[in-house]
């Protein structure tokens, strides 16, 4: 099993009440002002989360995993590449997972040369990951949310063919248009390195996975979806000739370690802190015009809900923001969260305990630990860190080795041959 650290790098000296006031969300909060953003505060926070991927590898996590997002303190990794060439630099063995790059808003002959750099700077450590990207990623670049996946997809093929094909070699594509392809830099790992695709339970995407043979990596989605989402991948696998495994799946759970489970249930309150998940983006800049298809929004309409807690999404109208009430309904969300399993809090035994029922439910090769969000000082992050590694970690590989549980440095993804019936056997839960 392959076992990385995760965090969103929030900037998170902003006032909650801001968020809340905010109409419920972080994108949009005014970057200047007594709330905005303080370089001073930046440069810190910067420093201390590459000390925190450093001291992961030291603690011997597989990975260290960024992610990116535009024009937000919910997270700092805006150009994710600056981050992980810094990572490529200043770690020695931890992969570095990039879950992900949003390709609809990239320039992929761009993109293609900084991520080779990486990997060739950390000698071949780097594991890609592209997503779509949320709708207001879109907005915060000026793309059309119309042709979001149109996009993602010719990128993605642009990219791959890129780092595959000798050049120099013309483009003319349905959106991207290139004189002169022929990047010098080109992936130490061959063809190109393994690639990786996180998802909060759209089946298309989950689709596409099992159609490219990667790796799908739900991200802190409620477990039957997710379980559905598995067997859905299996059931394309099949058609495609393979049997998927474990190598082919992954989960990233929040989780709040510490020494007590007191000071635990403190920490854990940083994953709902402003709304947490919900409060990404107000839905109308989550969810543009254009930017779902027809069966996808009318799900939307219907449920309004959160793909990945399940909590009802929080609408307002101007004017209507009650902050105490507000403050009530994330306390009453972090209660759920936590029954749900959704939020995993508590000492070192409280979390093997409740890892070990999420890796029997989802046998994921796969594991991301999302160790922080909202305040919670450098002091605590360290100390959350330093119990995940050397207590919650080594109960992990030893539940993996019980259960069976591959990775997919163990065991290459799409390559395991279908039984000599033809049917693959079912993966997890609901049996497919």
């Amino acid at each position: 099993m392959h076992v990385m650290t995760f965090s969103e790098r929030p900037y998170f000296h902003v006032r909650e009440d801001d968020i809340i006031s905010n109409q419920n969300s972080y994108f949009g909060l005014a970057n200047m002002g007594d709330t905005g953003f303080d370089p001073a505060k930046g440069h810190q926070l910067y420093h201390e989360y590459f000390d925190e991927r450093i001291y992961a590898e030291e603690l011997g996590f597989d990975g260290v995993m960024l992610n990116e997002h535009h024009q937000t303190p919910f997270c700092m990794g805006s150009v994710m590449d600056v981050e992980a060439a810094v990572l490529a630099r200043i770690t020695k063995r931890v992969k570095i997972v990039l879950l992900g790059n949003p390709l609809p808003v990239a320039d992929p002959l761009r993109l293609a040369e900084e991520l080779a750099m990486i990997d060739v700077i950390s000698g071949g450590r780097l594991v890609p990951g592209w997503v779509r990207g949320a709708g207001s990623e879109s907005i915060a670049n000026n793309a059309n949310p119309a042709f979001n996946r149109e996009r993602f997809n010719e990128a993605h093929d642009f990219v791959i063919k890129a780092w595959t094909t000798p050049g120099p070699w013309r483009y003319e594509g349905e959106h991207y248009h290139y004189r002169f392809v022929n990047p010098w830099i080109l992936p130490m790992q061959k063809p190109h390195p393994p690639i990786w695709i996180p998802g909060i339970v759209s089946p298309e995407t989950v689709v596409w996975c099992a159609e490219h043979r990667y790796p799908y990596v739900a991200l802190c989605t409620n477990i039957e979806p997710t379980i559905e989402m598995v067997n859905l991948y299996a059931d394309v696998a099949e058609r495609m000739g393979y049997q998927a495994g474990p190598e082919n799946f992954g989960y990233l759970q929040t989780i709040a370690c510490a020494e007590t489970e007191e000071k635990a249930q403190q920490l854990g309150r940083g994953f709902v802190y402003g709304g947490g998940f919900g409060s990404f983006a107000r839905p109308e800049w989550m969810f543009p015009p254009g930017y779902n298809s027809k069966a996808a929004t009318k799900r939307l309409a219907k449920a309004m809900t959160d793909p990945r807690t399940g909590a009802e999404i929080i609408r307002f109208s101007e004017g209507e923001v009650d902050v105490e009430q507000v403050k009530a309904s994330i306390n009453s969300q972090y209660q759920s969260s936590q029954e749900q399993g959704l939020i995993i809090v508590g000492t070192p035994k409280t979390c093997i305990e409740k890892l070990r029922n999420l890796m029997e439910a989802l046998r994921p090769g796969i594991l991301g630990l999302w160790y922080h969000h909202g305040p919670m000082s450098y002091e605590d992050r360290r100390t959350s860190l330093r119990l995940l590694g050397q207590e919650v970690l080594p109960a992990i590989r030893e539940i993996a080795k019980e259960l069976g549980l591959p990775g997919p440095f163990e065991q290459t993804p799409g390559t395991r041959p279908l039984p000599a019936s033809g049917k693959h056997d079912p993966v997890v839960g609901l049996s497919a």
